[in-house]
């Protein structure tokens, strides 16, 4: 956006890229997302009006090409069904005022939580940053000193939900009520996101989601890590609790397994009937009706999966209507979401916030065994080929006694063991414990991302804890995670459990906590209720 008051900036836009590029990339712009506060305003200025126009229904670019001016053409791409999603801010009389350095710092990629009421109501995604009073004025008027909303953000991802504002406000040590629009930096926006996600506990409505075909393919290639993730996680919303079945989820899951295996991304509807029917029946909920053509075709609306060869209405509610293999109807995941997929972070997040969000009263073990995911069950590698050992621990005792593992585990460096347990003097760097036998002092090392399939980690020191047998079990088990702010929590509630115990010549790398984290089911995109 520019100074933001040198004359009218350029539309920006080109920072999208940077948050939906490769893992680097978005591991990069994750890390440096900003939270903007912004309040909706009352009923004097026409708020909750505004945002039902501006945001729900969305602006219908065609009624305002007269004031688009050089915006057309980003504004258009953006919005490829010509429905744009905008909120705008006045300028400011001082450039001291707080909200002027709101405006200078705010930039694409950033988080926008709407306030209102003492309440946060929604939150969006920045997709461009434009100035442009001609269109402000057009859409929303002007104030009686003259000024408009000439600041424009152009809106993706928005989920609507309703939360207390004061212990997220209180914890950012602000004011009790958002008066203006409020910058919050990369780095407390990092600290708080736990917060949100638990007051928010993953009741949140969509608006704007892209649909099947045409205009939503083109939003669609614009999807990255965190709006899949979060569609992941909201799949559901819009359906009465009592009437939800996991036919949807259900059906990514094994979508996932496909790609894993190396299948094809598009399946024909006979193959995709025999396969994802028993699974319906098996693991599809209580009393659910096994009911394939049900996901087959209303998963579109989600945003990530495709059909080809039917029409909107081609698929009736009765299987009968389905038409025959012959017809050449198939439906997958869309291009764009299997490439992300492709990643193993994204694809050990997806796994794990599927399971803990979709899957809490069925055997995950047993659901993923059955798809070919095993391993995904486990933070080691290999998981379910052990037979005694678990992954990283030693083949020698202290007193150099050898023990029989009569399985097949990825070669390690066992000088790394030894470091590992020296640096901690066998201490459990969750619960401090030295454990004492006979020979000595016991310790296991853990690796935090497994070094077999499917997780692929290195053999470093940097990928390595000191634990205790008890505190192994469950972190390899995905009892236990690490949050961002390196403390040991329960995966099921979050519960505190310990600080993680570090030693400053003990760099621990951060993407294997983070893909650890995912496994678990608690990555900082997981929005399931705590």
């Amino acid at each position: 956006m520019g100074n933001g008051y040198g004359g009218r900036p350029a539309f920006e836009i080109g920072a999208v890229t940077d948050i939906r590029g490769g893992t680097d990339s978005v591991r990069e712009a994750d890390a440096s997302v900003q939270w903007l506060l912004q309040p909706r305003g009352g009923p004097q200025l026409r708020g909750p009006q505004n945002f039902d126009r501006s945001i729900r229904e969305g602006i219908r670019l065609a009624e305002f090409e007269h004031a688009l001016g050089e915006d057309a053409e980003q504004l258009k791409e953006l919005f490829p069904d010509g429905v744009a999603r905008l909120w705008g801010a006045t300028p400011v009389k001082k450039e001291t005022h707080p909200k002027g350095a709101a405006l200078r710092g705010q930039k694409v990629g950033d988080e926008v939580l709407f306030y209102a009421g003492k309440k946060f109501i929604a939150k969006a995604r920045v997709l461009g940053l434009l100035r442009n009073p001609e269109l402000a004025r057009a859409i929303w008027g002007e104030l009686e000193d003259g000024r408009t909303w000439e600041h424009i953000m152009a809106l993706g991802d928005i989920f609507e939900f309703e939360i207390p504002a004061e212990p997220i406000l209180t914890a950012l040590a602000l004011h009790t009520e958002v008066r203006y629009l409020t910058l919050v930096r990369a780095a407390e926006r990092r600290r708080q996101l736990a917060l949100l996600d638990s007051l928010v506990g993953g009741k949140m409505t969509a608006i704007g989601r892209p649909a099947s075909g045409g205009a939503a393919a083109g939003a669609a290639a614009k999807l990255g890590r965190q709006e899949f993730l979060s569609a992941l996680a909201t799949l559901d919303t819009s359906v009465p609790e009592e009437a939800r079945t996991h036919h949807g989820s259900l059906t990514l899951l094994w979508s996932i397994s496909r790609l894993v295996s190396g299948q094809s991304r598009l399946v024909p509807w006979n193959d995709f009937r025999a396969e994802v029917g028993p699974l319906l029946v098996e693991f599809g909920g209580s009393g659910a009706a096994a009911a394939p053509e049900y996901p087959f075709r209303h998963l579109r609306s989600s945003g990530l999966w495709e059909t080809e060869g039917v029409e909107d209405e081609g698929l009736g509610s009765a299987s009968a209507a389905v038409p025959s293999a012959e017809s050449g109807i198939a439906a997958g995941l869309r291009p764009e979401v299997a490439k992300l997929l492709k990643q193993p972070l994204t694809r050990a997040q997806a796994i794990g916030l599927l399971c803990t969000t979709y899957f809490q009263d069925v055997d995950q073990g047993a659901l993923l065994m059955r798809l070919g995911l095993a391993g995904y069950a486990h933070a080691s590698g290999n998981a379910g080929e052990e037979v005694e050992g678990r992954d990283g621990e030693d083949e020698t005792t202290e007193r150099g006694m050898r023990r029989h593992v009569t399985s097949a585990r990825p070669v390690r460096d066992p000088r790394l063991v030894e470091e590992i347990k020296r640096l901690y003097q066998h201490g459990c760097q969750v619960c401090g414990v030295r454990l004492e036998t006979r020979f000595g002092h016991y310790s296991e090392a853990a690796h935090i991302q497994g070094l077999g399939t499917p997780h692929d980690g290195p053999d470093k020191l940097s990928n390595l804890l000191c634990l205790c047998p008890n505190h192994h079990v469950q972190f390899d088990r995905l009892f236990l995670f690490i949050d961002e702010d390196w403390n040991v929590r329960r995966s099921g509630d979050r519960e505190l459990i310990n600080p993680l115990i570090r030693r400053p010549e003990h760099v621990i790398d951060e993407r294997c906590v983070e893909y650890h984290r995912g496994l678990c089911g608690r990555s900082r995109y997981s929005l399931g209720s705590d």
